[in-house]
């Protein structure tokens, strides 16, 4: 069967097109300009994260008429639409980062009401900034039509005195503003150079990583999701994906079918090797939840133990995605990832062909220092460390990617928002040596799980990167570099031990043995949890924030708001 001869009895929209009892829903197509024999084929969801918020989605729109162009060529019926993207570098820093994790919820709750309101038969999904690409991919495998996953691509580098620089530099230059090592107009030149283009931050942060998760996982192309996002050549992909999701229709291949916990493993090796962002210890237990498949924080960092970090990429390397891309793009990463035995080559992929055979064709770069050989890594063990202890009984997560000092001791001097935090740092009430403890920033207690890339920026920016620890229960950005522990758990909302630390209470960081402990006995412990009080947040009793502090679940298990695959009757696609 080819996509000419797709019999629309069994597809979703068979509900809005077929028999005498659809002539009302048929005419507001022919009201839309449809033709009868539009009508009569497959439609096709293009679900783009478009906005004009920030350059990571801009170039999304001009990507969809591509994609709708592949579909209708292939005999498909293209329908368009847009959800939201909340964007992290606007974000950042205020209390508007609540509402960026919140997002990734929205956009997949969003793009499942378009799909099931109108019966789409199939879903080409395109996302450009950081939750975007996690959320788009959940709706992808919670509906289960046939999809394909299209990353808007990565922004260019910026040069400033003739060094190549990121949105991370001028986040750091902050820092360096506030010490007097950088004048007012240096920071204004410097801003105005760090982001040339359309696309998203371009080194290994979270639009990025999740990006190399879009082909690890089987969602994507091969190399589609490299491309940098001014690149005249991403048009090529998306046509591409709108002819290839109507053979997956054909050949009946679902997100689920390619989705399994070997593709989740894959997944989360090449974050492992790409020293890529401890958000996706949140997102890929996210869509592992929608498929009904348990995979947590620590199955995420359990694969980083036995995975060699080989992609020298920013902010722990020095090479940044259109670097990648040139050299072999994400094929090549995975190649050397396949040949070191650290794949499983046999998961099915939206080619139709497994990885394996995906990867057939991919020949090693010699010319290249972009990737490492796995028999010569960076490091043995890859970019990410689970912890535990009695600081931190629920998990949480440090980036060590970079990290020559694995290994941290000392007092905690505790702030109960991140803007308490960040004032301090800005004026240097601190000391060196000290543990930052930054909570009530969790997905409950924020809420909203903020990224704490403002205050870890201006510490690294002030040379105190590595002189100072800091541990929340909220999370960091891609780009954050130093000794910094998210997603500790419980957290504080929930009488966690974070929310019972004092100041100079001695803590323990050991990235080393993975652990997380502070200096305290159980029963000093259980006698603070037994006087401690709830701290309201300030965000009331109403909107959006408050309804997603009702329902989010911990950040071990990805901070999802719904009981998932595994509490599924039927999947939309078989209804």
């Amino acid at each position: 069967m080819d996509a000419k001869t797709i019999n629309k009895d069994k597809l979703p929209s068979r509900h809005v097109t077929e028999g005498p009892q659809r002539a009302p829903h048929r005419s507001y197509y022919y009201a839309m300009g449809l033709s009868r024999e539009q009508i009569g084929q497959p439609f096709v969801g293009v679900a783009s994260c478009w906005n004009e918020a920030a350059p990571c989605n801009i170039a999304l729109m001009r990507q969809a008429q591509a994609v709708k162009k592949g579909v209708a060529h292939a005999n498909g019926t293209p329908r368009e639409f847009c959800t939201i993207t909340v964007t992290d570098g606007i974000a950042m820093g205020h209390q508007g980062m609540k509402a960026s994790l919140v997002s990734r919820e929205v956009i997949a709750d969003s793009v499942e009401l378009t799909m099931r309101g109108h019966c789409y038969d199939a879903l080409v999904g395109l996302a450009g900034c950081d939750k975007s690409l996690p959320g788009m991919m959940m709706a992808m495998v919670r509906l289960n039509v046939p999809s394909i996953f299209i990353y808007g691509g990565s922004i260019l580098p910026g040069t400033f005195r003739g060094q190549p620089v990121t949105v991370q530099d001028v986040f750091e230059a902050v820092g360096r503003h506030s010490v007097g090592d950088m004048s007012d107009e240096d920071l204004d030149e410097l801003e105005q150079l760090a982001c040339p283009s359309a696309g998203a931050c371009g080194a290994q942060f979270t639009a990025n990583t999740m990006a190399t998760v879009s082909e690890a996982i089987g969602l994507a192309l091969p190399y589609s999701a490299g491309a940098p996002a001014p690149y005249e050549l991403r048009d090529k992909f998306c046509f591409t994906a709108g002819e290839q999701v109507m053979d997956l229709i054909a050949r009946n291949i679902r997100p689920r079918d390619i989705v399994t916990r070997e593709a989740l493993e894959n997944a989360a090796t090449v974050v492992a090797a790409s020293g890529g962002s401890t958000n996706a210890a949140l997102h890929l237990p996210a869509i592992a939840h929608e498929c009904g498949i348990e995979f947590d924080l620590f199955d995420v960092t359990e694969i980083s133990k036995k995975t060699p970090y080989i992609a020298d990429l920013k902010p722990g390397g020095k090479y940044v995605a259109k670097d990648l891309f040139e050299v072999g793009g994400i094929p090549l990463l995975m190649r050397a990832l396949l040949d070191g035995g650290f794949l499983h080559g046999d998961c099915m992929t939206v080619t139709g062909r497994t990885i394996a055979e995906n990867m057939a064709s991919v020949k090693w770069n010699e010319h290249q220092d972009v990737i490492y050989p796995v028999s010569n890594p960076i490091t043995r063990t890859g970019g990410v460390v689970g912890l535990n202890g009695n600081l931190a009984p629920d998990g949480a997560i440090v980036k060590v990617a970079g990290m020559k000092n694995l290994k941290f001791t000392g007092p905690a001097r505790c702030f109960d928002s991140e803007e308490e935090c960040f004032a301090a740092v800005s004026a240097r009430q601190y000391k060196e040596g000290e543990v930052l403890v930054i909570r009530y920033e969790g997905p409950k207690g924020g809420p909203g799980m903020r990224e704490m890339l403002a205050t870890t920026a201006a510490l690294y920016g002030q040379g105190m990167g590595d002189k100072v620890a800091l541990i929340t229960d909220g999370r960091f950005s891609g780009a954050t570099r130093g000794f910094c522990v998210g997603h500790v758990g419980p957290e504080a909302a929930e009488a966690g031990p974070i929310g019972l630390l004092k100041d100079g209470d001695m803590i323990t960081i050991d990235a080393v043995e993975g652990v997380l402990s502070v200096d305290l006995s159980d029963a000093e412990l259980e006698a603070r949890r037994k006087a401690w009080q709830p701290r309201a947040n300030d965000m009331g009793k109403s909107g959006t924030l408050w309804k997603y502090a009702q329902t989010v679940g911990p950040a071990r298990d990805g901070a999802v708001t719904h009981p998932g695959g595994a509490a599924e009757v039927v999947c939309y696609a078989d209804q």
